[in-house]
């Protein structure tokens, strides 16, 4: 009979009964976002978001209908406007109109679901500044998106979307931008209108050119244009003066493009159809440290590359290059010289093997056998003995007298109508040398370990196209302030003197901080 007993209290009707569905959000994730403001529901197999979710500010909570304890801990009275909403890593298929129902949101994640679109209530979120879509299908973006005024960072990567409404120069506060990976053909000008950039990436889309205002963003870092089909770059980017970054390879350019930014550091052109260096193009790289030329057409190298004087990474690996020229060695901070699959001859492939330091030794070494060729009865006499046929040098643009003991120069030399570059370390100049305040041409002097005392600024600003002037570790005691009128010097080393003024850490900050110091003490 016991058997029997416990079977009547059993739910006859339990088999028919709809289970009642557990909430697609824990009640303790809503009750802690009403405090926090900060919801995370990243990851959870949603489909859709719950209603409860958008009504998180709306819906009395459960503590306002049985709690009503002014001294209880979880006083519902006191909850906090939702600010961050995190749904990416779910199915979403569809974002509701709801989502205007939570106004105060200033960060909104729905990167990687499956959204096709976006409601236009997007545009009601105006406190918004972070919205994140990327990894999803959306093949437009609502112009509604375009007035969230306060947006700072917008990133749509890999999407499906083939344009991009011209509204997007709106957003005056974004900083950063990303539609890489997308189906882009063009860019809309009111990009240029852009001014807070400081990121953009645009990389593997179908941009057969980019707009000419992009010029115009003059803050922006990074630039990544990278796996497009861009066969010229637009002269306006040399508006671009706060580039650090540039990203180019996997394109069908044929030329460096020629961006006169004063900070910019690394250049990535691989991947292209360039086949020629210009001087033109290299001149403006005046602070470059890595300049990536892999995978090209290039069959020869200028001497101008000895130019890059901050250069620490050269990547010309798979190119045409059959011969190296000896001024690569004259290039102070090279590092890593990269030059496989290279039909080069004259260096045994052993010496290559062996590695950078070893390569640009032996290219040193060839600079010293070609001065001394050149040597003859013809020659004019330096006075360190060291002779130098004048017949023969007329048409360099470059010479290297380092570590000799020469302390003037032959008037004669003011003779040279070629000479871009001179290279005069560790030697034994007590002034700047006479002969090169008269060399209109240069572009480069380099004077670091010497004994130079001073220099006459009125004479350097003759010398219109000089842009590097390396004076470090010499004795001058102070700096002229005229010095800042040389406005063609993009880069000046001082470093190692013993001046007073200006202190280290203005030099430390660059030439540009520098001589704008150094224009500020000229007397009015």
């Amino acid at each position: 009979m016991s058997r029997f007993k416990r079977a009547g209290n059993v739910d006859s009707l339990a088999g028919f009964r709809t289970p009642k569905p557990e909430a697609a959000v824990p009640y303790g994730l809503l009750k802690a976002a009403r405090k926090s403001g900060q919801l995370n529901l990243s990851g959870r197999g949603l489909t859709e978001v719950p209603q409860n979710v958008y009504r998180l500010n709306i819906d009395d909570s459960a503590e306002a209908q049985e709690n009503v304890s002014f001294g209880g801990p979880d006083r519902w009275w006191e909850q906090t406007d939702l600010i961050k909403l995190l749904l990416s890593s779910n199915q979403l298929t569809q974002l509701s109109e709801d989502i205007k129902l939570l106004p105060a949101l200033t960060i909104l994640d729905l990167h990687d679901n499956q959204l096709s679109s976006l409601p236009s209530a997007l545009g009601e979120l105006q406190e918004l500044q972070q919205l994140r879509l990327s990894h999803n299908k959306l093949s437009s973006l609502p112009t509604e998106v375009c007035s969230l005024y306060k947006l700072r960072s917008l990133t749509l990567q890999q999407n499906l979307l083939e344009t991009v409404p011209e509204e997007i120069g709106e957003l005056g506060n974004l900083t950063e931008l990303d539609l890489s990976n997308n189906l882009l053909k063009h860019l809309p000008s009111s990009v240029g209108r852009l001014s807070a950039l400081q990121k953009v990436s645009l990389c593997h889309n179908k941009l057969s050119s980019l707009p000419d205002g992009l010029g115009q963003l003059a803050n922006v870092k990074l630039l990544d244009c990278s796996h497009n089909q861009l066969t010229d770059v637009p002269v306006s980017l040399a508006g671009m003066l706060a580039l650090e970054q540039l990203y180019l390879q996997y394109n069908k350019l044929r030329r460096l493009p020629q961006l006169p930014a004063p900070v910019l550091r690394e250049v990535f052109v691989g991947n292209n159809q360039v086949e020629l260096l210009e001087a033109e193009q290299l001149s403006c790289l005046s602070a470059v440290t890595l300049l990536e030329l892999r995978d090209n057409k290039i069959r020869n190298l200028p001497e101008e590359l000895a130019l890059l004087l901050t250069l620490t990474r050269l990547d010309l690996s798979n190119n045409d290059i059959s011969t190296l020229p000896a001024s690569l060695s004259l290039l102070p901070n090279l590092k890593v010289l990269l030059l496989e699959g290279n039909p080069l001859r004259g260096i045994r492939r052993e010496l290559l093997a062996k590695g950078t330091g070893d390569l640009l030794k032996y290219l040193r070494g060839r600079i010293k056998e070609e001065a001394e060729g050149a040597a003859g009865p013809t020659a004019m006499t330096l006075p360190s003995e060291s002779l130098v046929n004048t017949h023969n040098i007329k048409t360099l643009k470059m010479l290297e007298y380092m570590n000799n003991l020469l302390t003037d120069l032959p008037s004669e030399m003011k003779n040279l109508p070629k000479l871009r570059c001179i290279v005069l370390n560790h030697n034994r100049f007590s002034s700047f040398p006479e002969a090169l305040y008269q060399i209109v041409t240069l572009e480069t002097v380099m004077l670091g370990n010497n004994q130079v005392g001073g220099v006459d600024p009125s004479r350097l600003m003759q010398l219109f196209s000089l842009s590097t002037l390396d004076l470090s570790n010499n004795d001058l005691l102070n700096v002229p302030p005229e010095l800042g009128l040389c406005t063609s010097l993009r880069c000046l080393s001082l470093e190692g003197n013993p001046f007073r003024t200006p202190r280290a850490a203005i030099v430390a900050k660059g030439t540009d901080a520098v001589l704008e110091y150094l224009r500020s003490r000229i007397p009015t």
